[in-house]
């Protein structure tokens, strides 16, 4: 994930939507209604010290919209981007006090602020560490390369190791299926993902509002690889150049949240790529990171509870549209069913403290959200890999994410990590459950293109009854220390390291 990020779970919307509603206060509608008025550019009336907001409806008819429109002007925001058919509203503000006053208008549900530092100030974020291959590299693999594998085929331990490459003989996917890589910007010149792009289903979400100019969706520069790598993962071509990816014949697209400053995925960014993927015809979209700046979202906090509602109308709609959902479980070994967890990482924008959070009340967006699929990580070995996130009853799904400590023997560079495509036509490994959510992606487009007609919700459960079951280990230590690092929980079927197991692309082909 793009900065150690976190995902989560979910079997069905309406169980989870229960939870919401207990935690939350609220299972909001997505019902679309009138189209939105005219967003009012706000650049005008930003100053220094103005922050972003979302502003949360009770409902989307037009007289709700028209009088939450005239609050947020009487409190001194300015519209950014108004979504109508799912009551979201993307605010600027400098008014210190526009969050309380704007809570306390009528027919607003929910509002907060997105960030925690002035939009004039960025944060930062740490990708992790790439390991880019030389031209030497790239050359030296390709000759260990059989005639049936692409040229640096022989180091994808992972496709092996869920059938992918069996897969690809009998279906590699329709290129009427398109899996959303909602990122860091995805680099569609890349000659191994350049024939499977499709950028009429493209565009930059940064800030909050759709921009499909040509080149939007690429990334802010080369060091932002982390989305054309698990573009890369996803869909790289089999076409005798690089790497392959899991469903090499469906169609990838790039929708850029980071911001090009931090890297950061603010909130308001996240809502507009679930709208677009959803109002673009989107099948599947992979969400490798967390909702900036917070790592979890707690309920009894009124900017943090106004995100979670925000973000869970979007990713709801998309839903309600026919998208699926799939997202990384987080690299902090956290066990998401536990009753504590020391988040000291937030908010990332400013200044982090530590603060002890319950994960049943304070939420990792969107992977804890309804119906999105939480996928954890494994290595070659097939155990958890050992920075992988998990919980009984959270993780939905296993993929490999790779783990320099579970060593492959069947490669040419021994590299425990996940090999993919890298901005400016270059290649290298990365490791995290960021690269685990797009293999199951792959898979879940896969499964798309054998049942086309199959819902988001049908979809998830022809994921799970697709995996390789895989049970708990007696005993769990994960970085060789000689120390329990995390108690997995559960049986066969279902477990807190693997959920139903971990993905298989040749059952799903068959």
């Amino acid at each position: 994930m793009a900065h150690l990020p976190a995902r989560r779970r979910l079997a069905l919307a309406l169980p989870i939507g229960i939870a919401l509603t207990a935690s939350f206060g609220f299972l909001p509608s997505a019902a679309a209604v009138p189209a939105d008025s005219p967003a009012v550019s706000a650049s005008s009336a930003d100053s220094a010290d103005s922050l972003a907001y979302v502003v949360n409806t009770r409902g989307t008819d037009s007289r709700t919209l028209a009088s939450v429109r005239k609050a947020i002007s009487a409190a001194g925001g300015s519209i950014v981007e108004g979504y109508g058919k799912i009551g979201v509203i993307v605010v600027h503000s400098s008014n210190p006090d526009f969050g309380k006053q704007i809570r306390a208008a009528r027919g607003v549900a929910s509002a907060g602020a997105t960030r925690t530092a002035p939009l004039s100030l960025a944060g930062t974020t740490d990708e992790g560490a790439v390991q880019k291959l030389s031209k030497a590299d790239v050359n030296a693999l390709s000759k260990k390369a059989t005639s049936a594998q692409e040229p640096l085929e022989a180091d994808q331990w992972d496709l092996r190791a869920m059938g992918a490459d069996k897969a690809a003989k009998i279906n590699p996917g329709s290129r009427k299926v398109t899996v959303g890589v909602i990122d860091t910007g995805v680099d569609d010149t890349h000659p191994d993902l350049a024939a499977n792009f499709s950028a009429s289903q493209s565009a930059s979400c940064v800030g909050g509002k759709a921009d499909t100019s040509p080149g939007a969706w690429r990334p802010a520069n080369p060091d932002h690889y982390h989305g054309t790598h698990v573009a890369g993962e996803i869909a790289a071509a089999r076409n005798g150049v690089g790497v392959a990816g899991v469903a090499p014949g469906v169609k990838v697209a790039g929708i850029k949240v980071a911001d090009p400053v931090s890297e950061l995925f603010y909130p308001e960014s996240v809502v507009c790529a679930f709208v677009f993927a959803a109002d673009h015809g989107i099948e599947v979209t992979n969400n490798s990171y967390y909702v900036d700046p917070w790592m979890y979202n707690c309920a009894d906090d009124p900017d943090q509870r106004a995100i979670v509602d925000a973000v869970n109308r979007a990713q709801l709609y998309a839903q309600k549209k026919g998208t699926l959902s799939l997202a990384s479980a987080g690299n902090s070994n956290h066990d998401l069913d536990s009753d504590a967890i020391l988040d000291d990482s937030s908010p990332d924008d400013s200044t982090a403290v530590d603060r002890t959070i319950d994960p049943h009340t304070c939420l990792d967006i969107p992977t804890q959200l309804p119906g999105v699929v939480t996928v954890s990580a494994t290595g070659v070995n097939k155990a958890k890999s050992y920075y992988s996130s998990y919980g009984d009853g959270v993780i939905d799904i296993a993929a490999p994410g790779g783990d320099k400590l579970q060593i492959p023997s069947d490669t040419p560079s021994q590299n425990g990590r996940i090999l993919s495509t890298l901005p400016g036509g270059e290649y290298g490994w990365l490791q995290g459950t960021s690269m685990a959510s797009p293999h199951a992606a792959g898979v879940a487009a896969l499964l798309k293109s054998t049942h086309p007609k199959a819902s988001p919700a049908q979809l998830q459960a022809l994921m799970k009854a697709q995996a390789d079951e895989e049970v708990c280990p007696a005993s769990y230590d994960g970085d060789g220390d000689g120390v329990v690092d995390a108690t997995c929980k559960g049986g066969k079927q279902r477990n807190g390291f693997y959920g139903h197991g971990i993905v298989d692309a040749l059952r799903a082909v068959k």
